[in-house]
């Protein structure tokens, strides 16, 4: 992977509690508690804010460029609209547990469209 793609930061803060496996988990989910921050992984235009398909609540996604983009799913509360700009590190939702048995934020990576794990696109810490 080129070394300019590892340029997403983590959308929250939180433990990661379930990895991405291809299969049954698109993303990885982050825990948290009601309320905290999720936040824009890189700068971006919103292209959904809304309840999303069955099973991923109230979701946010980000079209970053031609290749990438994000969804944060599980949100209690959207704050940007659809054709919003966001800037990297924007917060861009409260983290909820719509659609979820527990709090925490769903992310996804896609790139060309197909669901990737978004561990290795993470910036260096």
């Amino acid at each position: 992977m080129a070394r300019a793609e590892r340029n997403f930061l983590r959308p929250s803060s939180g433990t990661v509690i379930q990895r991405f496996n291809g299969g049954n988990s698109k993303g990885v989910d982050f825990a948290g508690s009601e309320g905290d921050p999720v936040i824009a992984a890189r700068d971006g235009k919103v292209v959904y804010s809304a309840v999303g398909p069955r099973g991923y609540g109230q979701l946010v996604m980000i079209k970053h460029d031609a290749v990438f983009v994000t969804a944060y799913a599980h949100n209690s509360k959207l704050l940007v609209k659809e054709g919003q700009s966001v800037r990297k590190g924007q917060v861009i939702a409260h983290m909820g547990r719509t659609e979820a048995e527990r709090v925490k934020l769903h992310f996804e990576l896609r790139r060309n469209g197909n669901a990737v794990d978004p561990v290795p696109y993470f910036a260096a810490d």
